[in-house]
């Protein structure tokens, strides 16, 4: 039977996951409406004078630029999260998200104030870039180090469900606002998810406000174990783990970007698809992943061999992902929809477990940084450039081929990169053994 100190530690661990979850798909909904409207409509309110695929791609440029900005907030809050807590680096990155998401909404087009309406659009985005750099290392640790013994990929999975939900909120609104005529989605409704930013916000501090910091932290915190420049240290004594990390992370963060952002501009413009059918698309393929995801977790958490599984995740996504591409060419709404959907489950399943696979290889006093700077160098190298990189290939080529070949040579890389990290040192075996008896810190 559970004793008491048992089951209040139960409930601090769903706690820590709930919140994690809610957090993090409040800020990945903030992450992710920018991509779908510079698919759809920032060409138009921003860079109105240029036209068709020139003005597709600066705008997939500022989408660039929000990635650019990611492991700066990943030093930033690393640095901090790694010192003082988990806990406050989130709520302040939740705010940061929340408020630099509504400003864009609020921001003037071109036609307005000129040249200084995308100069704005590009800092503000660098300052949603940050918040979302410090967020998710955060949010992964503050779930995965709360978790019951030998749970912490499925507790470090809560994080990761924020962005296929975070992902369908954001595709779910504009599928309601592209309802509109096109000259009111231009004019006002592409602003509305923006906006409806800063009552999610509300929501996710109070939510965060109440979690207690992580047990592992905790301890660090104690002992008195903090690293004095966290980014230094970890850079001196596992460069390795940096590089196989970044690896690692690729098809898991890049996957949704060659569907919810290029392949919508691809469909909308080059192929017979308009908006409200590929978006469409998008939302099947969103609810797919929300609800196969959590079972990589699983999978991941009763297989002996961490290795196995992922390699049972990732090699179908082989095949898989050119199917798509090739699926949308035949521009029928129905093969296009099994296509994107289908290929969302290899990748969608790794993505469950990447978090807590990644946080187990950093020591507890430098694993924010560590898993951070992975996760983010990782978005500002391979997967946000994914887009940008897609259309230039389209755009010289005039063929999807290769585009497919592009995205084979990812899931290639993160297969390898994450066998090789997984032959790494374990520290979480050394983290759970004093899990138990870890006193519950709360902080401001």
């Amino acid at each position: 039977m559970s004793t008491t100190a048992d089951q209040a530690r139960s409930k601090t661990a769903r706690r820590a996951g709930i919140g994690a979850f809610i957090g993090s798909t409040i800020e990945w909904f903030d992450f992710y409406i920018y991509g779908t409207a510079a698919a759809l409509v920032f060409d138009k309110v921003f860079f109105p004078e240029l036209e068709g695929a020139l003005g597709t791609l600066v705008a997939f440029a500022t989408f660039w630029v929000g990635f650019l900005a990611r492991p700066l907030g990943g030093i930033i809050f690393g640095h901090f999260g790694d010192k003082l807590g988990r806990k406050t680096t989130l709520v302040i990155t939740l705010l940061l998200m929340g408020i630099s998401t509504t400003a864009i909404g609020l921001l003037p087009s071109y036609e307005s104030i000129g040249i200084a309406a995308p100069i704005l659009l590009v800092c503000i985005r660098m300052i949603q870039g940050i918040g979302l750099g410090g967020e998710w290392g955060g949010s992964v640790l503050i779930a995965s180090e709360h978790a019951p013994k030998g749970k912490s990929i499925l507790y470090g999975a809560f994080a990761q469900q924020g962005s296929p939900v975070g992902n369908t909120l954001s595709t779910l609104s504009f599928l309601a606002i592209s309802q509109l005529p096109d000259d009111a989605f231009v004019a006002w409704g592409w602003r509305v998810p923006f906006l409806a930013s800063a009552l999610l916000v509300v929501v996710g501090l109070f939510v965060r406000l109440k979690v207690t910091e992580s047990p592992a932290m905790a301890r660090v915190i104690e002992k008195r174990e903090t690293a004095k420049v966290p980014l230094s240290e970890v850079l001196r004594s596992h460069p390795m783990l940096i590089v196989l990390g970044i690896g690692a992370c690729t098809i898991g963060l890049s996957a949704t970007y060659f569907k919810s952002t290029f392949a919508l501009s691809w469909a909308t413009t080059e192929l017979s698809f308009d908006r409200s059918s590929f978006l469409t698309i998008i939302l099947v393929a969103n609810i797919t992943q929300i609800i196969a995801q959590p079972f990589g977790a699983v999978l991941a958490t009763r297989m002996r061999s961490w290795s196995r599984a992922v390699t049972f995740m990732l090699v179908p996504e082989l095949v898989l992902m050119p199917l798509m591409f090739l699926l949308i060419g035949t521009e029928s709404y129905g093969l296009a929809m099994l296509g994107v959907a289908v290929a969302t489950i290899p990748h969608c399943l790794y993505y469950a477990a990447l978090a807590g696979m990644l946080a187990s290889r950093f020591p507890a006093h430098l694993r924010y940084t560590g898993i951070s700077l992975c996760y983010q160098l990782c978005g500002t190298l391979l997967g946000g450039t994914t887009p940008i990189i897609g259309q230039f290939l389209l755009n010289q080529t005039g063929s999807i081929t290769a585009v497919i070949v592009y995205a084979v040579f990812q899931v290639a890389l993160t297969l390898g990169c994450m066998l090789l990290l997984l032959k790494r040192r374990n520290y979480e075996e050394e983290d759970e053994a004093p899990r138990a008896a870890a006193p519950a810190v709360a902080t401001a």
